[in-house]
C-alpha cells in the first residue's frame, strides 16, 4: 500500500471493531464510537475510507444520527470513499446512503473476508482518483490555462495557437460566441515574448458606435462635451503588447478605416489631437460572423481582413468536440461545488446523456451557466438530467459497421466510456467489458493518452 492507506471504522460494537480490526491488518485503523468522535479524527486524519455504522449512539435503532454523520464527512471530505453498515432487512437506508453520496453499503452480518474485498476496492478507487485530480491540477497550469480539451480539433487548435504565439503576426480568431475565443488569444498573449506587457481586450460590439473611436484611441482635453481631460485609448493601453479586438465584425466602416491605418503605419491619432503616436502593438482579432462572406458583401474591407488574418485559426463549436461537453461538465460540476460548498458527487448517467445529446448553442459559456444552476438548485448528491434542465433524448449509440468504420468505433467507444468515468482506466475497462491491459492496448493503439 501507499500513502496513508487509513481506514475509520466509525462503530460503537467493540467485538464487531476488533473482528474489522483484525481482517485489515494492511490498513491503519482508526476506531471511533460515536458521531463526535469520528468527526474529530475525520478532521484531524482525513481518512482514504470510512465504514460508517447507521446505527449509532445515543440511537442506536434510529439511522438520523448515522446519516447526520455521513453528510458531515462528505462535507469535510468529499473524496473519501465512505461504506455504510446496515441491518440486514434495511436495504430502503441503504439505498438513500448511496444516494448521498456513500461509497456503497454492507448488510450485516459481516463478513470480515467480503467487506475486506469492498474496502480494497474503494482505497484503489481513491488512489486512483488522486491520482487523477493531481494530473488536472499540474495540466491546470499549462500555458493555455482555462482551456480543458480532448477533442482532436481543440488540441490542434492549441498547438497552432503554441507555433504562433512567439511571432508578430496578426490572428484571426473564428468561432461561435461561448467557445473560448478570448481564452485563446490570452493564451496567444502568454505563450508570447511580450508576456510581461500588458493584454488589452474591447469587445467591439458591447460599446456604442458614437464611443467607440475615443474607447479606442483616446481623446484630448476638450474633444466633446465632458472630454474634460486628455484620456489614454485601448490601442494606446496596450503598448508592447497585445491588444485583442473581439467581435471586429461588428466594426462600422469609419473605423474600420482608422483601424486598417494602425495597423499597415503602426500610429495613431486620438480624437481631437493633431500628435501622431508610434506604437508596438500586436493585434488579435476575433469574430462570430462569416467574414469572408462580409468581404464578399462588401460589409467588412477586404484590406483590413488580409491585415488582420495573417493567421486565421477556426474554432469548432461545442456540439463538433467529441466528448467535450462531459469533461468540461466534470470540471465545471467541482469547481462550482466548491466555490458553492455543495456535496455534489458526479453526475448521473441521466445527467450525462442528456449534456452529450443537447446541441449547446451557446458552447461552453452555456454549459458553464447549466452547470453553475444545477449545483446550486440540486437537491441530491448526483446531477440528474432534470437537475440541468435539459431533455434526456435517448441513450449513447455506439457507431458499429463493418471494416471501414471499425477502427473509428472502437476509439470512439473507448473515448466515451473514458469520459464517463473521468479518466479511470479500471472503471472504464469494466463498462466496456474487457481486461485493463487489452484497454491499454487500444489506448495506445489510437494515441489516447
Amino acid at each position: 500500500m501507499t500513502k496513508s492507506n487509513q481506514v475509520l471504522i466509525v462503530e460503537d460494537d467493540e467485538g464487531l471493531q476488533r473482528q474489522l480490526k483484525w481482517s485489515l491488518s494492511e490498513y491503519d485503523v482508526l476506531i471511533a464510537n460515536n458521531k463526535e468522535e469520528a468527526i474529530a479524527l475525520v478532521r484531524r486524519y482525513k481518512p482514504e475510507v470510512v465504514t460508517l455504522d447507521l446505527g449509532l449512539p445515543p440511537d442506536p435503532a434510529n439511522v438520523s444520527e448515522g446519516f447526520a454523520t455521513l453528510e458531515e464527512i462528505l462535507s469535510l471530505v468529499p473524496e473519501t470513499k465512505i461504506i455504510v453498515i446496515t441491518g440486514n432487512d434495511d436495504r430502503d437506508n441503504a439505498i438513500k446512503a448511496v444516494t448521498m453520496g456513500a461509497y456503497d453499503f454492507y448488510q450485516k452480518p459481516i463478513d470480515p473476508e467480503i467487506i475486506k474485498i469492498i474496502i480494497d476496492r474503494a482505497y484503489k478507487l481513491y488512489l486512483l482518483e488522486h491520482d487523477y485530480r493531481l494530473l488536472q491540477k499540474s495540466t491546470n497550469e499549462s500555458p493555455l490555462e482555462g482551456l480543458i480539451t480532448a477533442d482532436k480539433g481543440m488540441l490542434q487548435v492549441c498547438r497552432t495557437i503554441e507555433k504562433v504565439a512567439p511571432t508578430d503576426t496578426t490572428v484571426l480568431l473564428i468561432g461561435e460566441s461561448g467557445t473560448g475565443k478570448e481564452i485563446l488569444a490570452r493564451a496567444l498573449h502568454e505563450l508570447s515574448n511580450s508576456i510581461e506587457e500588458k493584454f488589452v481586450a474591447i469587445n467591439c460590439a458591447a460599446i456604442p458606435e458614437n464611443l467607440l473611436e475615443s474607447e479606442l484611441f483616446g481623446y484630448e482635453k476638450g474633444a466633446f462635451t465632458g472630454a474634460a481631460k486628455r484620456t489614454i485609448g485601448k490601442v494606446e493601453m496596450a503598448n508592447g503588447g497585445t491588444l485583442f479586438l473581439d467581435e471586429i465584425g461588428d466594426l462600422s466602416m469609419p473605423l474600420q478605416a482608422k483601424i486598417l491605418r494602425f495597423l499597415q503605419e503602426r500610429v495613431i491619432e486620438r480624437v481631437g489631437g493633431r500628435e501622431e503616436i508610434a506604437l508596438d502593438v500586436r493585434v488579435i482579432s476575433a469574430t462570430h460572423h462569416d467574414i469572408k462572406n462580409m468581404v464578399a458583401n462588401e460589409e467588412f474591407r477586404e484590406d483590413l481582413f488580409y491585415r488582420l488574418s495573417e493567421i486565421t485559426i477556426k474554432i469548432p463549436p461545442l456540439r463538433e468536440r467529441a466528448n467535450d461537453a462531459v469533461i468540461l461538465a466534470r470540471h465545471f460540476l467541482g469547481k462550482f461545488a466548491n466555490q458553492n460548498k455543495r456535496t455534489i458527487k458526479g453526475i448521473a448517467n441521466t445527467g450525462l446523456l442528456a449534456i452529450e445529446n443537447h446541441d449547446w448553442p451557446g458552447n461552453v459559456r452555456e454549459l458553464e451557466s447549466t452547470l453553475k444552476r444545477a449545483v446550486i438548485m440540486a437537491e441530491s448528491t448526483m446531477l440528474t438530467d432534470k437537475d440541468l434542465g435539459l431533455e434526456n433524448k435517448g441513450g449513447y449509440k455506439l457507431l458499429l459497421s463493418l471494416r471501414d468504420t471499425r477502427e473509428k468505433a472502437e476509439k470512439e467507444a473507448v473515448t466515451h466510456a473514458l469520459s464517463h468515468t473521468g479518466g479511470n482506466v479500471s472503471k472504464a475497462a469494466e463498462l466496456l467489458g474487457v481486461s485493463r491491459p487489452t484497454l491499454y492496448d487500444i489506448m495506445n493503439k489510437h494515441d489516447l493518452k
